[in-house]
């Protein structure tokens, strides 16, 4: 699986531990910034992550800011992409069986590097279920056109 990571300032020390621990979770991750804990603008990451998974590039993404809030919200305005902002395992099961989730949104300020680490194994292993619910998908992708 190919996953795409990014991050703005407050973001980037969970994006470092989410990037490492990623290999052993069967990932091949490509970190596309940033680079350090300098403040920079989240819509600036979380526009190209969501690009490359919308356009198949990538099998998932993983962005963190401060709450995940904002990352969600940039990321969720490219067609193709459901970003999710999780802070717990169920709902990051859930995020995947029920939506389809393709991108994760974490808050650094908010989530413990731990519990985040779970939560990110949970989102890349849990399949989406189809059935009933790809007619919900299908219908969030139909809001994209219009």
């Amino acid at each position: 699986m190919r996953v795409a990571i990014g991050a703005d300032h407050a973001g980037f020390p969970l994006k470092e531990a989410i990037k490492r621990a990623l290999p052993a979770m069967g990932a091949e991750v490509e970190d596309l910034g940033t680079g350090s804990a300098d403040s920079v603008d989240y819509p600036d990451f979380a526009a190209p992550i969501a690009r490359g998974v919308a356009s198949g590039a990538y099998d998932r993404g993983i962005l963190v800011c401060g709450t995940g809030i904002g990352m969600a919200m940039a990321a969720n305005k490219v067609a193709g992409v459901r970003a999710a902002p999780v802070g717990d395992v169920v709902t990051a099961r859930l995020s995947r069986e029920h939506n389809d989730a393709n991108v994760l949104t974490l808050g650094a300020r908010i989530t413990a590097p731990d519990r985040a680490l779970e939560i990110v194994r949970v989102f890349l292993e849990t399949p989406f279920e189809g059935g009933r619910h790809q007619r919900r998908v299908d219908k969030i992708a139909g809001l994209e056109r219009c």
